[in-house]
Formats: structure tokens, sequence, C-alpha cells
């Protein structure tokens, strides 16, 4: 079982000559990107010592899509699943069984723990409202933990989080997969070191989608009425639609702008001092979250405020999803839609010596450059080898990149791409809304709340 000195897994001081949050913050994209590149060898067959043996609390939908993204990783060994719904335990054996991974199901998490003695790390998907007690169990029983975002529905349950990751000395990677995508870090190369967009002044973001239906289930298969009040719930209907009650979920600016706003403070390398919000139940009235949520956040830079607009809907798909920075020298758009990357550069910039021989395309009139990765060339005109196997680790899908970087931190001591530091900061900066819409005033965040 892989085991890791606490030294290499967590700074004990924030006063070390680089935190994670540090790493995050600052660090170039080629160097963020080749700690992405750490390789695995281990095969999933056979038991080797580096091997990482792992359960999942939560094999919904979301987990679902996280043992996808892992499970034909090198090395990586599921050992056990726990859920409390009977249909996602079948469903989730029954996968990984096709890879012969054979797992242990439990549907009480506690008792996994107390049962499954060679396990390494555990990753959490279940409804916000039982991340912190999930997360700070399996920390306090020696293992790493990868959580989903939102990382809690709660302030306090965040920090207490952040807390027990620093107690325990175990890794915390939160959810924010946007911090693992290649594709964004390139970006950053290009806002912070090429300073294609100059001065950024403002920015944008939407997550819209179309009119939801209620997620059902199984008729044959609901939960009995005494597992749904063990575990918390008093319908199968609430269980299943947890995101639209107050007591399980942040809302929709938890569940989608979570990963947009994230991205804002980690692209401005600054947090939030203020937002604005509005937002109602206009459309699904039985909800207890608004279904709508439009927002205006306040960032302040050396050289003065900058200003930004994010909003969420739920009864369109009009636009998707997507951030956009707006800087006096151009603007960039970019999302993990991979169809939406390119950047503007104004009439007045001054031109690189690139921009004259890349390939450009038309967009709402103007010229735009491709977010493309990988095509860096050498001294003597020939493709350079580490843009290569960058552009082929771009391909991957990004939760991949989220998790193989997790592992590769209990391997190699690879700094995470998202910490519990940096995920409670974007808890902090999404919840707040909530308070926002609530009083219908503007939140001024203090600098002290961002610490974890």
């Amino acid at each position: 079982m892989v085991k890791q000195s606490d030294q290499k897994t967590q700074p004990q001081e924030e006063s070390q000559e680089l935190t994670r949050r540090e790493f995050v913050q600052t660090t170039s994209a080629a160097a963020s990107a080749s700690a992405l590149l750490a390789s695995m060898t281990a095969t999933a067959e056979e038991k080797k010592p580096d091997d990482i043996n792992i359960a999942m609390i939560g094999p919904g939908s979301q987990g679902r899509n996280l043992i996808l993204n892992s499970v034909k990783t090198p090395g990586i060994r599921y050992k056990a699943l726990c859920d409390i719904w009977p249909y996602h335990q079948n469903y989730a054996r029954k996968y990984l069984k096709a890879y012969k991974h054979i797992v242990n199901v439990y549907s009480d998490y506690r008792e996994m723990l107390a049962q499954e003695k060679d396990l390494d790390a555990v990753i959490i998907a279940t409804p916000d409202w039982l991340h912190a007690e999930h997360t700070i169990a399996c920390l306090k029983a020696g293992l790493h933990v990868y959580c989903e975002k939102e990382m809690s529905n709660t302030i306090e349950g965040a920090r207490s989080m952040a807390d027990a990751a620093r107690e325990t000395g175990k890794l915390l990677q939160i959810g924010h997969q946007r911090r693992s995508n290649i594709r964004y870090h390139h970006a950053i190369k290009l806002i912070t070191k090429d300073k294609i967009l100059g001065q950024i002044n403002h920015f944008s973001g939407q997550w819209n989608r179309a009119r939801r239906l209620d997620i059902g289930w199984p008729k044959k298969e609901p939960l009995d009425e005494a597992t749904l009040k063990k575990f918390g719930y008093d319908t199968m209907e609430r269980f299943r639609n947890w995101r639209w009650y107050r007591k399980f979920s942040g809302g929709p600016i938890a569940d989608l702008g979570s990963h947009q706003v994230d991205i804002f403070s980690w692209f401005l390398q600054a947090h939030p001092k203020a937002v604005l919000a509005s937002g109602g139940t206009d459309y699904y009235k039985k909800s207890e979250w608004y279904d709508n949520i439009m927002a205006i956040y306040e960032y302040e830079k050396e050289y003065g405020t900058v200003r930004g607009t994010y909003q969420v809907l739920n009864t369109t798909s009009h636009g998707g999803f997507y951030e956009t920075f707006m800087g006096d020298q151009g603007s960039m758009v970019i999302s993990e839609d991979t169809k939406k990357g390119f950047f503007f550069r104004e009439v007045h910039a001054k031109r690189r010596e690139w921009e004259d021989q890349s390939e450009t395309f038309d967009k709402m009139d103007k010229k735009a450059f491709e977010l493309k990765i990988g095509e860096t060339l050498t001294a003597d005109g020939k493709k350079d080898p580490k843009g290569q196997k960058l552009l082929a680790e771009s391909k991957k899908k990004p939760h991949q990149l989220h998790l193989e970087n997790f592992f590769s931190a209990i391997r190699n001591g690879t700094p995470l791409t998202c910490p519990a530091e940096v995920g409670f900061e974007t808890a902090v900066s999404v919840l707040r809304v909530n308070e926002a819409v609530e009083k219908e005033q503007k939140y001024f965040f203090k600098p002290e709340e961002f610490k974890a």
C-alpha cells in the first residue's frame, strides 16, 4: 500500500517558501502542465508496490463519471464502493468488474472505513451537504481524499475540511477539474507571460442549460422510508433531486457557478472584494433554490477595480458555458467545451511576431486566434517534443487529468492543482452570493474570510 511522509503530502505553515496556493496561482503554464504528466507505470491487473488502492463513496451520476475517468489509469485499484442505494451500488460494481476490479460494497461509510484496512485514498462524490462529514472521517482514518466540488454547501463545513487536512497531513483534492486542464494552463501562460490581453479590466461567464426535468428512479427500486430517514432524506424525490433543496446543496451558483468563479479568481490572481446578485424561483415554483442567478463581481488589482458578470440559467441552453476575459490589448474566450477557445487582439495592440504567421479565423467579424497547444518550435524549426506531449495530454478528459494529478501527488509528491486552501477560497466566493441574493444588497468580502 502506498505510504507517504507528512512532510511530502502537506505544507506545515503558510510561510513556507512555496505553498500549494502559491504554486497554483503563480507557476508558469509549462511548469504546471509538466507536473500533470507524471507517469503511472503499474497495471490494474497485478498488485505492485506503487499501486494505489482506492474506494468511492457516492457512485451516482458524477461518481460514475469519476470511475470512468480513473478506472483505466495504470496502478489504480478499486477495493470498495459505498452508497446508500442498492441501484447505485450494483451499477458501479458491475462496471468495475468489467475492468477486473472486484470490490466490496457497503451502505454505510463508517462500516467501510472500519473493514477496509488496505486503502490509500477515497474518492467522494456524494451530495454537497455530506462532503464535510465524509471527507473528515476519511482523512482521520489516514486516507487521502479526492472530494467533488462544491467543497461543502456551508463555509463552516468547507473550513472544517481544510482543518482536517492540515491536522492529518493527508492530501485533499477538490474537484475543480479546470485547475488541471492543460488548455487553461496554456491560457494562463498567454495572459501572464505573453501579455496578449494587456491589462484585464472586465470578465464574464455563464452556464446556461435547457429546461430541467425531475430526476426519476426505477419504480421497482426505490429506497424504503426507513433507509431514507436513516440517511437524512424524507422522500425519494428529494434524495434524487437534492440539488434543488437548501439542506442538501448550495444552489445553482455552487452547483455550476463554482467552476467558473474559481477561474475568475485564478486568472485574475485575486479574491473578489464585492458581489451584487439577483436570483429567484421564477420558473420552477416548487424548488427551494432559485432557478436563475445573475451576479456582478468586483476584484481589486494594483491598477484598479476589475468588474465582471456571471449567470446561471436553467431554462435555456443558449450560449452554453464559457468564460471571457477582456483587456485593453485583447480578449479571450475559454471553456471546457473545446469548440470554444480563441482570443482577439485589439487593432492598436503591438503585434507579436507569431501573429502574422499563425492561422486565424473570423469570429464576430474579427480576426481571432485559436487556443492551440503544442505548436512551439525548437531553434531549428522542428516541433518541440515537450509541446507535442502536452498536446497529447490535452486531449484527455478534464476529470481524468485532475484525478491523475491527485494520484501523482500521492505517489510522487506532485503539488495538487486544487488543494483544500484553494477549494475553500472558491467556496467563500460562491456561497456568499446566496447571502447577497437573500439580503438584496451588495456583499463586501473581508480578506480574512478567504483564509481556511
